[in-house]
């Protein structure tokens, strides 16, 4: 049994079961839902680095769904999501920190020998499968941007 991300999520599904833990099942299910759809629509088995770019998105459209809850106040519905984040965030890898992203950002300029903006494709190339899940793509390429500017 290989152990990649999407047999642990589904190994988290049956625990949840077991453990009757409802909102934790609810939340595995709808990322097993998401990848079975993506996995189906493109007729493709899904590998680490597309399933971290499934939950990163996950993520990400529960935090807009969280600012819209709350300006709408609906302080139970963006619960629900943050509850969801949690669950789904358990699966991504520990965010790289602040230096550690800097010396990636270093490392993929001089790999690529980046020195101009034209380059900012080939340094966000090499960053993107290594940063995937552990840091806000946008703001990543930002500091890139930052430093060939």
């Amino acid at each position: 049994m290989s152990h990649t991300l999407k047999n642990r999520i589904t190994e988290a599904m049956k625990g949840a079961m077991r453990a009757k833990a409802k909102e934790q099942l609810g939340a595995i299910r709808l990322i097993l839902s998401e990848l079975k759809r993506i996995e189906v629509d493109e007729r493709i088995e899904l590998d680490d680095a597309r399933v971290l770019a499934v939950l990163d998105k996950m993520v990400k459209q529960r935090r807009d769904s969280i600012d819209q809850y709350e300006n709408a106040n609906r302080p139970e519905l963006a619960e629900k999501e943050q509850a969801e984040i949690e669950v789904i965030q358990s699966f991504l890898p520990a965010p790289l920190s602040d230096a550690e992203l800097a010396s990636m950002i270093t490392a993929a300029m001089e790999e690529s020998g980046a020195d101009s903006m034209r380059d900012m494709g080939k340094v966000m190339a090499i960053l993107k499968p290594l940063i995937q899940g552990r840091a806000d793509v946008g703001a990543v390429s930002g500091q890139v941007k930052a430093r060939l500017g």
